[in-house]
Protein backbone atom coordinates (compact mmCIF):
# COMPACT_ATOMS: atom_id res chain seq x y z
CA UNK A 1 0.00 0.00 0.00
CA UNK A 2 1.49 3.29 -0.83
CA UNK A 3 1.44 6.33 1.45
CA UNK A 4 -0.38 8.86 0.26
CA UNK A 5 1.28 12.17 -0.58
CA UNK A 6 -0.20 15.71 0.22
CA UNK A 7 0.79 18.25 -1.58
CA UNK A 8 2.79 21.15 0.52
CA UNK A 9 0.63 24.21 1.36
CA UNK A 10 1.99 27.27 0.19
CA UNK A 11 2.45 30.17 2.96
CA UNK A 12 2.09 33.80 2.50
CA UNK A 13 5.12 35.67 2.19
CA UNK A 14 4.24 38.45 3.91
CA UNK A 15 4.77 40.49 1.32
CA UNK A 16 2.10 42.53 -1.23
CA UNK A 17 2.19 42.13 -4.73
CA UNK A 18 4.01 45.14 -6.12
CA UNK A 19 1.58 47.92 -7.62
CA UNK A 20 1.70 47.13 -11.61
CA UNK A 21 2.20 50.21 -13.93
CA UNK A 22 -1.02 49.30 -15.04
CA UNK A 23 -2.67 50.26 -11.83
CA UNK A 24 -0.37 53.39 -11.61
CA UNK A 25 -2.05 54.61 -14.76
CA UNK A 26 -5.59 54.35 -13.53
CA UNK A 27 -4.40 57.23 -10.75
CA UNK A 28 -4.08 61.35 -11.90
CA UNK A 29 -0.65 62.05 -11.86
CA UNK A 30 0.84 63.34 -8.19
CA UNK A 31 -1.85 61.77 -6.69
CA UNK A 32 -0.55 61.07 -2.75
CA UNK A 33 -0.88 57.25 -2.66
CA UNK A 34 -1.09 57.84 1.50
CA UNK A 35 -3.98 59.56 0.77
CA UNK A 36 -5.66 57.26 -1.23
CA UNK A 37 -5.12 54.44 1.35
CA UNK A 38 -6.24 56.48 4.02
CA UNK A 39 -9.57 57.45 2.09
CA UNK A 40 -9.80 53.67 1.31
CA UNK A 41 -9.63 54.19 -2.19
CA UNK A 42 -6.91 52.09 -2.47
CA UNK A 43 -6.07 49.07 -0.57
CA UNK A 44 -3.67 48.78 2.36
CA UNK A 45 -1.12 47.54 -0.01
CA UNK A 46 -1.95 50.43 -2.47
CA UNK A 47 -3.68 47.86 -4.60
CA UNK A 48 -7.13 48.79 -6.83
CA UNK A 49 -9.30 46.10 -6.76
CA UNK A 50 -13.24 46.53 -8.03
CA UNK A 51 -14.38 48.42 -5.04
CA UNK A 52 -11.82 50.88 -5.14
CA UNK A 53 -11.63 51.40 -9.11
CA UNK A 54 -16.05 51.96 -8.74
CA UNK A 55 -14.83 54.94 -5.83
CA UNK A 56 -11.91 56.18 -8.01
CA UNK A 57 -14.02 56.26 -10.72
CA UNK A 58 -16.97 58.63 -8.75
CA UNK A 59 -13.99 60.93 -7.45
CA UNK A 60 -12.44 61.76 -10.65
CA UNK A 61 -15.97 62.13 -12.39
CA UNK A 62 -17.00 64.73 -9.64
CA UNK A 63 -13.56 66.17 -9.92
CA UNK A 64 -14.29 66.95 -13.88
CA UNK A 65 -16.97 69.18 -12.56
CA UNK A 66 -14.90 71.16 -10.26
CA UNK A 67 -11.50 71.80 -11.50
CA UNK A 68 -13.01 74.10 -14.37
CA UNK A 69 -14.37 76.06 -12.52
CA UNK A 70 -11.50 75.98 -9.26
CA UNK A 71 -9.33 77.20 -12.26
CA UNK A 72 -11.88 80.22 -13.41
CA UNK A 73 -11.43 80.91 -9.79
CA UNK A 74 -7.71 81.05 -9.72
CA UNK A 75 -7.37 83.00 -13.14
CA UNK A 76 -5.15 86.14 -12.03
CA UNK A 77 -3.07 84.58 -8.98
CA UNK A 78 -6.19 84.81 -7.36
CA UNK A 79 -6.31 82.83 -3.64
CA UNK A 80 -9.45 80.32 -4.02
CA UNK A 81 -11.68 79.65 -1.02
CA UNK A 82 -13.51 76.74 -0.40
CA UNK A 83 -16.00 75.60 1.95
CA UNK A 84 -17.01 71.83 1.98
CA UNK A 85 -20.23 71.65 3.92
CA UNK A 86 -21.25 68.75 6.16
CA UNK A 87 -17.73 67.25 5.48
CA UNK A 88 -17.75 64.15 7.33
CA UNK A 89 -14.72 62.67 7.11
CA UNK A 90 -13.69 65.41 4.22
CA UNK A 91 -12.93 63.10 1.56
CA UNK A 92 -13.87 65.24 -1.01
CA UNK A 93 -11.79 68.02 0.74
CA UNK A 94 -8.77 65.85 0.50
CA UNK A 95 -9.21 65.24 -2.82
CA UNK A 96 -9.54 68.54 -3.98
CA UNK A 97 -6.49 69.66 -2.20
CA UNK A 98 -4.31 66.91 -3.48
CA UNK A 99 -5.29 67.45 -6.96
CA UNK A 100 -5.79 70.65 -7.27
CA UNK A 101 -4.93 73.38 -4.59
CA UNK A 102 -1.38 71.07 -3.70
CA UNK A 103 0.19 71.84 -7.10
CA UNK A 104 -1.43 75.48 -6.97
CA UNK A 105 0.41 76.60 -4.35
CA UNK A 106 -2.32 79.25 -3.03
CA UNK A 107 -5.96 79.07 -1.87
CA UNK A 108 -7.37 77.70 1.37
CA UNK A 109 -9.92 74.92 2.04
CA UNK A 110 -12.19 75.18 4.91
CA UNK A 111 -14.08 71.65 6.18
CA UNK A 112 -17.24 72.74 8.02
CA UNK A 113 -18.31 69.45 10.48
CA UNK A 114 -20.69 68.79 13.51
CA UNK A 115 -19.01 65.64 14.53
CA UNK A 116 -16.07 66.49 16.97
CA UNK A 117 -14.86 62.96 16.17
CA UNK A 118 -14.49 63.52 12.75
CA UNK A 119 -12.94 66.99 12.82
CA UNK A 120 -10.14 65.94 14.60
CA UNK A 121 -9.06 63.31 12.52
CA UNK A 122 -9.24 65.48 9.66
CA UNK A 123 -6.82 68.14 11.36
CA UNK A 124 -4.32 64.97 12.30
CA UNK A 125 -4.80 63.58 8.50
CA UNK A 126 -4.00 67.02 7.10
CA UNK A 127 -0.79 67.18 9.54
CA UNK A 128 -0.02 63.63 8.36
CA UNK A 129 0.03 65.07 4.57
CA UNK A 130 1.57 68.29 5.25
CA UNK A 131 -1.63 69.73 3.68
CA UNK A 132 -1.08 73.02 5.55
CA UNK A 133 -4.04 74.99 3.96
CA UNK A 134 -6.79 72.83 5.26
CA UNK A 135 -8.85 74.53 8.35
CA UNK A 136 -11.38 71.95 9.77
CA UNK A 137 -13.99 73.67 12.17
CA UNK A 138 -16.32 71.85 14.33
CA UNK A 139 -19.66 73.31 13.27
CA UNK A 140 -23.24 72.86 12.27
CA UNK A 141 -23.85 74.42 8.69
CA UNK A 142 -26.06 76.97 10.06
CA UNK A 143 -24.08 77.82 12.11
CA UNK A 144 -21.00 78.44 10.14
CA UNK A 145 -22.30 81.81 8.71
CA UNK A 146 -21.46 83.69 11.40
CA UNK A 147 -18.07 81.91 12.55
CA UNK A 148 -15.42 83.87 13.16
CA UNK A 149 -12.51 81.00 11.77
CA UNK A 150 -14.22 81.93 8.07
CA UNK A 151 -13.69 84.93 5.93
CA UNK A 152 -16.22 87.12 5.08
CA UNK A 153 -16.54 85.98 1.80
CA UNK A 154 -16.43 82.40 0.40
CA UNK A 155 -15.16 81.96 -3.24
CA UNK A 156 -17.11 77.90 -3.76
CA UNK A 157 -19.38 75.66 -1.78
CA UNK A 158 -19.42 72.23 -1.76
CA UNK A 159 -22.05 70.14 -0.01
CA UNK A 160 -22.06 66.41 -0.71
CA UNK A 161 -25.25 65.30 0.50
CA UNK A 162 -25.43 67.56 3.51
CA UNK A 163 -28.97 65.57 5.48
CA UNK A 164 -31.98 67.54 5.20
CA UNK A 165 -32.11 70.85 5.90
CA UNK A 166 -28.41 71.29 5.46
CA UNK A 167 -28.13 71.67 1.84
CA UNK A 168 -30.17 74.50 1.96
CA UNK A 169 -28.39 75.71 5.01
CA UNK A 170 -25.36 75.50 2.60
CA UNK A 171 -26.99 77.55 -0.26
CA UNK A 172 -27.83 80.22 2.23
CA UNK A 173 -24.43 79.98 3.44
CA UNK A 174 -23.10 80.58 0.17
CA UNK A 175 -25.53 83.37 -0.74
CA UNK A 176 -24.69 85.09 2.12
CA UNK A 177 -20.71 84.61 1.30
CA UNK A 178 -21.15 85.62 -1.90
CA UNK A 179 -20.07 82.67 -3.40
CA UNK A 180 -19.04 82.78 -7.26
CA UNK A 181 -19.50 78.88 -7.43
CA UNK A 182 -21.91 76.19 -5.84
CA UNK A 183 -21.76 72.62 -6.33
CA UNK A 184 -24.13 70.58 -4.15
CA UNK A 185 -25.37 66.76 -4.39
CA UNK A 186 -28.74 67.47 -2.48
CA UNK A 187 -29.68 64.93 0.30
CA UNK A 188 -33.12 64.19 1.52
CA UNK A 189 -34.98 66.86 2.68
CA UNK A 190 -38.73 65.69 4.22
CA UNK A 191 -40.00 68.71 4.81
CA UNK A 192 -42.08 68.78 1.42
CA UNK A 193 -43.33 65.43 2.01
CA UNK A 194 -44.31 66.17 5.22
CA UNK A 195 -46.87 68.85 3.81
CA UNK A 196 -48.11 66.81 1.24
CA UNK A 197 -49.41 64.27 3.50
CA UNK A 198 -50.59 66.87 5.85
CA UNK A 199 -52.93 67.47 3.00
CA UNK A 200 -51.54 71.31 2.76
CA UNK A 201 -51.32 71.10 -1.49
CA UNK A 202 -55.52 71.87 -1.32
CA UNK A 203 -55.81 72.62 -4.70
CA UNK A 204 -53.97 69.95 -6.40
CA UNK A 205 -55.27 67.20 -4.32
CA UNK A 206 -58.89 67.79 -6.03
CA UNK A 207 -57.01 67.03 -8.93
CA UNK A 208 -55.64 63.25 -10.62
CA UNK A 209 -52.31 64.66 -9.60
CA UNK A 210 -52.54 64.01 -5.65
CA UNK A 211 -51.70 60.50 -7.39
CA UNK A 212 -48.60 61.44 -7.34
CA UNK A 213 -48.01 61.67 -3.58
CA UNK A 214 -50.49 58.51 -2.54
CA UNK A 215 -48.26 56.08 -1.94
CA UNK A 216 -45.80 57.17 0.97
CA UNK A 217 -42.59 55.87 -1.31
CA UNK A 218 -43.72 58.28 -4.15
CA UNK A 219 -44.52 61.04 -1.77
CA UNK A 220 -40.93 60.63 -0.64
CA UNK A 221 -39.15 60.65 -4.19
CA UNK A 222 -41.96 63.55 -5.12
CA UNK A 223 -40.84 66.07 -2.23
CA UNK A 224 -37.09 65.61 -2.83
CA UNK A 225 -37.97 66.07 -6.66
CA UNK A 226 -39.53 69.22 -5.73
CA UNK A 227 -37.43 70.22 -3.04
CA UNK A 228 -34.62 70.26 -5.24
CA UNK A 229 -36.47 72.23 -8.44
CA UNK A 230 -37.25 74.93 -5.53
CA UNK A 231 -33.33 74.98 -4.64
CA UNK A 232 -32.39 75.48 -8.51
CA UNK A 233 -35.20 78.69 -9.03
CA UNK A 234 -33.80 80.06 -5.64
CA UNK A 235 -30.16 79.80 -6.91
CA UNK A 236 -31.42 81.76 -10.81
CA UNK A 237 -33.32 84.12 -8.45
CA UNK A 238 -30.01 84.98 -6.83
CA UNK A 239 -28.29 85.73 -9.80
CA UNK A 240 -26.67 81.97 -10.57
CA UNK A 241 -26.47 80.31 -13.90
CA UNK A 242 -27.84 76.51 -12.92
CA UNK A 243 -26.41 73.26 -14.49
CA UNK A 244 -27.84 70.04 -13.41
CA UNK A 245 -26.52 67.01 -14.24
CA UNK A 246 -26.07 63.32 -12.72
CA UNK A 247 -22.92 61.82 -11.40
CA UNK A 248 -21.42 58.86 -13.10
CA UNK A 249 -20.93 55.57 -10.96
CA UNK A 250 -23.11 57.00 -8.08
CA UNK A 251 -25.83 54.44 -9.67
CA UNK A 252 -25.93 52.87 -6.29
CA UNK A 253 -27.83 55.71 -4.76
CA UNK A 254 -30.70 57.32 -5.36
CA UNK A 255 -29.48 60.56 -4.55
CA UNK A 256 -26.91 61.21 -7.57
CA UNK A 257 -27.99 64.31 -8.46
CA UNK A 258 -25.83 67.06 -9.16
CA UNK A 259 -26.50 71.09 -8.57
CA UNK A 260 -23.27 73.15 -10.33
CA UNK A 261 -24.11 76.76 -9.88
CA UNK A 262 -21.91 79.56 -11.59
CA UNK A 263 -22.50 83.43 -10.38
CA UNK A 264 -23.67 86.05 -13.53
CA UNK A 265 -24.98 88.35 -11.54
CA UNK A 266 -28.23 88.10 -13.36
CA UNK A 267 -31.32 87.27 -11.46
CA UNK A 268 -33.90 85.72 -13.15
CA UNK A 269 -37.48 87.58 -12.10
CA UNK A 270 -39.20 85.02 -13.94
CA UNK A 271 -36.99 81.99 -11.94
CA UNK A 272 -38.80 83.96 -8.50
CA UNK A 273 -41.95 83.93 -9.85
CA UNK A 274 -42.15 80.28 -10.89
CA UNK A 275 -40.63 79.77 -7.51
CA UNK A 276 -43.52 81.81 -5.82
CA UNK A 277 -46.28 80.00 -7.99
CA UNK A 278 -44.63 76.24 -6.99
CA UNK A 279 -44.82 76.76 -3.34
CA UNK A 280 -48.18 78.51 -3.56
CA UNK A 281 -49.48 75.24 -5.82
CA UNK A 282 -47.98 72.79 -2.86
CA UNK A 283 -49.11 74.91 -0.07
CA UNK A 284 -45.85 75.63 0.90
CA UNK A 285 -45.53 79.30 0.91
CA UNK A 286 -45.64 79.73 5.07
CA UNK A 287 -43.63 76.72 5.57
CA UNK A 288 -41.15 77.31 3.23
CA UNK A 289 -41.13 80.80 1.61
CA UNK A 290 -38.89 82.24 3.41
CA UNK A 291 -35.87 79.96 3.37
CA UNK A 292 -36.53 80.42 -0.69
CA UNK A 293 -35.80 84.48 -0.30
CA UNK A 294 -39.40 85.27 -0.70
CA UNK A 295 -41.48 87.47 1.75
CA UNK A 296 -43.90 86.69 4.55
CA UNK A 297 -47.34 86.36 2.81
CA UNK A 298 -49.38 89.24 4.56
CA UNK A 299 -51.77 87.07 5.68
CA UNK A 300 -49.18 85.38 7.91
CA UNK A 301 -48.06 88.26 9.11
CA UNK A 302 -49.55 89.26 13.27
CA UNK A 303 -50.99 92.16 13.03
CA UNK A 304 -50.93 94.39 16.21
CA UNK A 305 -53.71 94.30 18.71
CA UNK A 306 -55.63 97.34 19.69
Amino acid sequence: MKAAHHKAVAKPSGKSAPVTSAELSELRPGQSIELLKELHILTREGRLNQDSRRKLKQVYHLFNFIEPLLQELSADGHSPTLADHGAGKSYLGFILYDLYFKALGRGHIYGIEWRADLVEKSRALAQQLGFGRMSFLNLSVAESTEAAGLPERIDMVTALHACDTATDDAISFGLQKQARAMVIVPCCQAEVAACLRQGKALQLARTPLAELWRHPLHTRELGSQVTNVLRCLHLEASGYQVTVTELVGWEHSMKNELIIARYTGQKKRSAQERLRAILREFGLEQALGARFGLPVPADDIALPVG
